[in-house]
């Protein structure tokens, strides 16, 4: 009896030390816990405060993910080969438009030599063997007026626009005849009756005719004009004609280029050019130098000519020529 109650009493004994150990070791397994726990947020919160001082580009952010830096990858890769698609496309173009300048500087330079040459022609032959040349081909007649306008564009001021301002500010009635009138742009400015010549006609209302043999009646206009149009070895054949056409106290406008009439430069002498249109039955009213690229004479028709029996003595006038640009 004795021996089974200290049996029990043992029995006792051991589940109280074990419930006792079972006890310290949850409370050892959940301190253990707990200090893991606050061990990892002390950490996660030592990441943040370091991320905020030491902050990293997402390129560089340790917790991307590899699936996100290859889409940054691929959307630089993108970026580039479309910055060099575009400056290919850009490259190419430039390329393709460097043909189209070629062609049309090439088409300048040879519109420029065709110009240059029908001018030469112009200045270096008579009235009558230009208007058999440009006759056979009316295109060159074009060719050339087109390089006339181009170099008109350099001028500050065009002659014909004096021209036009003095007939504007007289009667309306005075009747005119435009010698080399080219695209008759007197005759589209006033109200006057005009009548057009030159070498070939691309308009109704321009006569084709050599210059010294137009189709005017004698004494039957009011004023003669010659605008840059006095070339020709033959000249004062023109000169002559628009004396014919005028009738007495008619007008006579010359514009001419200034170096034709600049003596120190191979050109007339003024004086001397003025002198053989007074013998000729004219009268000098002005003489206009004051322009760097042209010069403006304006003479009268006398009333009266007294036969004159000594020969007019003509100075030759400087052909106008252009040189290459």
């Amino acid at each position: 009896m004795a021996q089974k109650r200290t049996i029990f009493f043992l029995l006792v004994k051991l589940n109280l030390t074990a419930e006792k150990e079972s006890c310290g070791g949850g409370r050892r397994q959940t301190m253990t816990t707990t200090a893991k726990t606050m061990k990892e947020e002390s950490t996660s919160r030592n990441r943040k405060r370091k991320r905020q001082r030491n902050p990293k580009s997402p390129k560089e952010d340790p917790n991307e993910t590899p699936k996100n830096q290859n889409n940054d990858k691929k959307r630089q890769r993108d970026t580039k080969t479309h910055k060099n698609n575009q400056h290919g496309a850009s490259s190419a173009s430039s390329k393709r438009s460097k043909p189209s300048n070629f062609l049309d500087t090439l088409r300048e330079k040879l519109s420029g030599g065709n110009f240059r040459r029908l001018n030469e022609k112009l200045y270096t032959c008579s009235g009558k063997e230009a208007l058999d040349y440009f006759s056979e081909d009316p295109s060159l007649f074009d060719m050339y007026h087109t390089g006339y306008q181009q170099q008109m564009t350099n001028w500050p001021e065009l002659p014909v626009n004096s021209i036009i301002s003095w007939l504007s500010s007289r009667s309306s009635s005075l009747v005119v005849a435009d010698f080399g009138c080219g695209d008759a742009r007197i005759a589209k400015s006033v109200k006057n009756k005009v009548f057009s010549f030159d070498l070939v006609s691309k308009d109704p209302s321009v006569i084709a005719c050599d210059m010294s043999n137009t189709p005017l009646e004698s004494s039957s206009v009011d004023v003669a004009v010659f605008c840059l149009s006095l070339m020709g070895t033959n000249y004062s054949s023109y000169i002559k004609e628009a004396h014919r056409v005028l009738r007495p106290s008619g007008w006579l406008l010359i514009a001419e280029v200034k170096s034709r009439f600049d003596p120190n430069n191979g050109g007339a002498d003024p004086k001397d050019f003025v002198k053989a249109v007074s013998d000729l039955g004219f009268s000098s009213s002005l003489k206009d130098f004051s322009n760097k690229m042209f010069i403006l004479l304006h003479f009268k028709k006398k009333e009266q000519m007294k036969p004159n029996k000594k020969k007019i003595e003509w100075p030759e006038l400087k052909a106008c020529l252009y040189k290459r640009r």
